[in-house]
């Protein structure tokens, strides 16, 4: 039997074995798309991340007996969310492992300890500080590439998770669609209707839109209202939404960027798409030096993948089935035509969100990689 020993990290050796374990595992699979060493460092860097603000964080790694990394695992407890859904839970995210089960059992039981060292009754993840964050075990469709917004990992990861006594807590799951060289007759009437019975208009956000007249934090104040009641939410504090901006908005082309506002000029609707960067990820080795830097901005600039993700969309709860959606469609579908991405996915979307699911039908979606948010009482 393999000897184990799970350390918290604590020195720069043993981050470095942290940040770089995913790139020895997954060297032969070319699902995997890598995260950059450097926004993983900055995960657990407070001055970096808003987050730490109101959550904790622990990373650990496993070693052999011959002293070389088999795993990784961070314990994170989110104190708002605890707070505002009356639980007690400790998550754990970001991890890999070698398909031996004495690993996954030790680092998993690593960030139970943990857990219970801070007063909490229930373990739960894969999930991150924020929902924005990376969540879900993949549980299906492994053959297919990952992206940069979500997790991918080996289907012997579920196997040793549902072992180890690990239920079901909620499932997602993507919608893929082929884009359509016409905007459906549905969404083009219901658009329509939209415009003349409610005022809804599509406005295209400028950069002094976005950074001089306040629209981009306008964006994630809707966010925070739009998804507050969804599972495991936690709304942004002001310092995450200022650093969201600063790195995030400079990668939306802003014709992937509509808004809706009503006749008086009220922001109620958003959705925010972008090129995919699986590829030019991939040829990062999730390094932007020497030349991971070149790969993401060719594909950003100059030469983009056939592929477009939408990452979110947000309805004001005033404005919900009045057509909003069908107005994104109507504006988003010769876009991307105009720029030559034939089919998109979206980011993962809770499996019980009928609402959400339905507004994809006169698309004629494929629902994908099913994901798994797993649950243990402690």
């Amino acid at each position: 039997m393999r000897k184990i020993t799970v350390t918290k990290v604590s020195n720069r050796h043993q981050m470095n074995d942290f940040i770089r374990l995913p790139h020895r595992l997954y060297t032969n699979c070319p699902q995997y798309v890598p995260d950059l060493d450097s926004d993983i460092l900055d995960t657990f860097n407070p001055r970096k991340n808003a987050g730490l603000d109101y959550s904790d964080i622990q990373p650990f790694v496993a070693y052999d007996e011959n002293g070389e990394c088999v795993g990784r695992i961070a314990g994170i407890i989110n104190r708002r969310a605890n707070e505002k859904w009356n639980t007690h839970n400790v998550r754990f995210g970001f991890i890999e492992f070698i398909d031996d089960k004495n690993v996954s059992e030790a680092l998993l039981k690593a960030v139970e300890t943990w857990g219970q060292e801070h007063s909490m009754t229930h373990i739960q993840g894969p999930m991150g500080i924020f929902d924005f964050d990376k969540e879900g075990m993949l549980v299906e469709d492994f053959d297919q590439m990952g992206s940069m917004i979500t997790i991918y990992n080996p289907p012997y990861y579920p196997r040793h998770l549902e072992s180890l006594g690990y239920k079901k807590e909620v499932d997602w799951v993507q919608v893929r669609i082929d884009v359509p060289q016409d905007v459906p007759a549905k969404y083009a009437r219901v658009a329509k209707l939209s415009k003349e019975m409610f005022g809804l208009k599509v406005k295209k956000l400028t950069n002094d839109d976005v950074y001089k007249r306040g629209y981009g934090r306008k964006v994630f104040e809707l966010l925070n209202l739009a998804y507050s009641p969804l599972f495991g939410y936690t709304e942004l504090t002001d310092r995450q939404i200022d650093d969201f901006i600063r790195r995030y908005f400079p990668l939306v082309d802003n014709r992937m960027l509509p808004i809706i506002e009503d006749e008086k000029g009220r922001f109620v609707g958003v959705t925010i798409t972008m090129g995919s960067l699986s590829h030019a990820l991939r040829k990062s080795h999730g390094r932007l030096l020497p030349f991971g830097w070149f790969h993401l901005l060719r594909a950003l600039k100059w030469k983009h993948e056939d592929k477009a993700e939408m990452l979110l969309i947000a309805v004001h709860p005033d404005y919900q089935g009045l057509g909003v959606n069908a107005l994104f469609f109507d504006d988003l579908i010769p876009v991307y035509n105009k720029l030559g991405y034939r089919w998109a996915e979206t980011g993962p979307q809770l499996e019980h969100n009928v609402r959400e699911l339905s507004q994809w039908k006169p698309l004629n979606p494929t629902l994908t990689k099913r994901r798994r948010c797993y649950m243990k009482e402690l």
